[in-house]
Parts: structure tokens; sequence; C-alpha cells
């Protein structure tokens, strides 16, 4: 019911003829693509520089608790992201993200391209790239979105942020009130950790953060990702995404020492504007891997999951000392199942499930700053399918672009 739910939502949603508006609460630029996110951000530059920086950062509260059981009331300072972009020549231009999460827990390149704009629909990128798989991985700053928590499907199915070092070619076109964008990718790739971690399940957010990926293809064969979408002025945009490689080391000092094992990604996203003041967005994505027969059940070899928001602004004006406030109500649902499957001995079905839902309220003293308050329900089932466990949250946090 979940699945058909998730994914009526997102196709009937593409028929919706209404004003297009963007999630910072102004009228958006109809011809701008997911696709082009990573430029599609404030920016400060110089007069006399061809240099631009930006960035953003999130923090904030939590009080959870699973099945009566409290984990307490926390302080996160969850990311501070750095870009910079440099228009190196008319047909050349450069940009980076450099991001830190939890303090200095991590630090990571999640890009740095250069771009050599040929023609609008051929155009060559080459460096450390976000790969085009669904909506979220392309659009995922903080200030963009008026939830505290990513998606799950987002995180916990395709590894959200997931870039490599790779080349590929993008473009777009426009006919009449469609625009048309694409993005195809050669990688490098995952490795065994999708099936070889501390979570013991297959899990493709534990394969993306091999440290030696921007060194060298593990499996010594480039990862394909590749990405369509259309946009129709005054409705929405609509992406189909599909990435696949072999994640495993098969030979060794050329002598084959295992079949090549193969993963597989296929995501489709929409947004559309319900009324000039209403928005959705949904995404579901659906994850193949060929697991070793040696391997138990519970590593599946089949996941899916999604999610469909709403956010409706109920009020554009001042609010104290600011002029140009909003004010919105969201909601949240989303599903995902991490081991599609039955279990060979019985036919039970395989558990390893959570259904969620947030609601909250998200205010903007201006456009590039929200301030958030959540409560999020979530509903977890373990691999055998024992009674869920019920977690519950209370979330309050800022983003904003500087």
């Amino acid at each position: 019911m979940i699945r058909s739910l998730l994914i009526t939502l997102c196709v009937l949603s593409s028929s919706l003829l209404l004003a297009q508006t963007d999630s910072l609460g102004q009228q958006a630029d109809d011809s701008t693509m997911n696709f082009e996110a990573n430029y599609d951000r404030p920016f400060l530059s110089g007069a006399s520089s061809s240099l631009a920086l930006g960035g953003y950062m999130e923090a904030n509260t939590l009080y959870a608790g699973t099945d009566g059981i409290e984990e307490g009331f926390s302080f996160q300072f969850r990311r501070l992201t750095l870009f910079a972009s440099s228009t190196i020549s008319p047909n050349i231009r450069f940009l980076t993200e450099i991001e830190f999460e939890d303090g200095t827990k991590e630090i990571n390149i999640e890009y740095a391209a250069v771009d050599l704009m040929l023609h609008p629909l051929a155009n060559v990128r080459g460096g450390i790239v976000v790969n085009p798989i669904g909506a979220f991985n392309q659009k995922h700053d903080g200030p963009q979105w008026d939830f505290v928590d990513r998606p799950i499907e987002a995180v916990e199915l395709l590894g959200a942020t997931l870039s490599n070092v790779g080349v590929g070619l993008y473009g777009k076109a426009f006919a009449s009130d469609l625009s048309f964008g694409y993005e195809v990718y050669l990688t490098n790739g995952f490795d065994e950790a999708v099936i070889d971690n501390d979570l013991n399940r297959t899990s493709l957010a534990a394969g993306k953060v091999n440290v030696e990926k921007f060194e060298e293809s593990h499996s010594g064969l480039p990862m394909f990702t590749g990405k369509v979408a259309a946009k129709l002025r005054n409705v929405g945009e609509l992406g189909i995404s599909y990435m696949t490689g072999v994640y495993n080391e098969w030979q060794i000092d050329g002598v084959e020492v295992d079949e090549k094992r193969s993963l597989n990604v296929l995501a489709v996203d929409l947004n559309a504007s319900i009324t000039s003041s209403t928005e959705l967005r949904g995404e579901v994505a659906f994850v193949s891997l060929d697991v070793p027969s040696t391997y138990s059940q519970q590593f599946g070899s089949k996941q899916w999951g999604g999610y469909v928001d709403v956010v409706q602004r109920f009020y554009e004006g001042p609010v104290l000392v600011f002029d140009n406030a909003t004010l919105a109500l969201a909601l949240r649902g989303e599903y995902v199942d991490l081991n599609d499957g039955t279990f060979n001995e019985t036919g039970d079905a395989i558990g390893d499930e959570v259904t969620s839902f947030t609601g909250g309220i998200a205010f903007r003293p201006s456009a590039p700053v929200v301030i958030k308050a959540n409560y999020k329900y979530s509903i977890i089932t373990d691999l055998l399918g024992n009674p869920p466990a019920y977690a519950s949250a209370l979330l309050f946090g800022i983003a904003a672009y500087f």
C-alpha cells in the first residue's frame, strides 16, 4: 500500500498545471533544473575578480526516544559547507564544494570539477562530480528544505551526496515551455563495503565512504550514472536516473578471482506545485545488487524506498523586524525496505523496514535562512518481522546560506 501511494503521488503530481515556486518561498526561475543546483546558489563576488564564494550551515537540537526509552537532549552541528566558483575563461568554469560534518568529524571534498562549455547540448565536466542519481543527491542544501532530517531514502538507500571522480557530458535544450536536461558520467564506483560493513546489511551508504575512491576504481571498471529530466513551465520537473557498475575486486594482477558482481539503481523524482503556495516533492528509488551466495539472507539483493513532501506556505509578509518573512507547514511521508524479499525456508516476508512521518513548521525571516521545528514518528521493523519499535523525535534547527 505504501509503495503504491508513493508511486501514485509522484506520477499524478506531474500533471498539475499550476505556478512553479522554489523551496525558498520565492517565485522560481522556470528555466533552472535540478541538475544545475550546484550553480543555483547565492555567491558573493567582487567586481574585479572572477572568484565567487559562498556556503551554508546547519545546526539543530534533538530530543528522541524509542519505545518509551528516552535518549535525551542533544545539540548537533550537522554541517558547514563552503563553495567557491571561478569563471576561468568565457567557456571554462570551476566549482568546488567542501563539507565539514559533525564539527570536523568528517571533512569531504564533495565536488570539484571543471566545465568546458562547448555547446548548450554538449558540455564536458571532469573532476569530483555528484552522481546524478535522484534529485536530492543533486539538490541537498539544508536551506533548500523545510525539514531538519534528510529523507531516509536518500540517506539509507542512495548514500546522500554521493560523489566520485570521473568525467562526463551534460546539456540542456528548450522547446517552447519545455526544458530538457541530461547528465551522463563515467566515474569510480563502490567497493565490497556495500555488503561487508558494520551494519550487517546491504548498504550503498556504507560503500560510499571508500577513502581510496578518488585514487582508483576498486573493480578496475568505471561506474555509469545517467539522468534525463524534463521541466514544463508552470507545472514542474520529472527526472529519471540510472546507475550501474561492478563493485567487487574480481581480478588481481590480471588473474580472475571472482565473478563480476554488479549493482544497479533506478530512481524517479518529481517536484511540482499544487498551488502557487503549495509545493510537492517526491522521489522513489530501487536498488538491486548481486550478493554472493555465501552471504546470509540478511544481506538483501533488492531494496527500495521513497518519500513525499508537501509544503504549504500560509503567510508572507512582515514579522517583527523582518519585512519579507514566510511561514510554512510541512508534512513528509517516507518508507524504506532495506531487504525486499522472502525467507527461503518459510516464504515469509523479510523485514528491515522503516516507515516514518514528519510534520512541522518552517519560518524564513529571509529567503536564504530557514528555522525549522519538526516532530518525527517512525515505525521500525527488524529483519525477522517481530513487533515493530516506535521511535519519536522533536527537532528544532536552523539552516542558512551565507
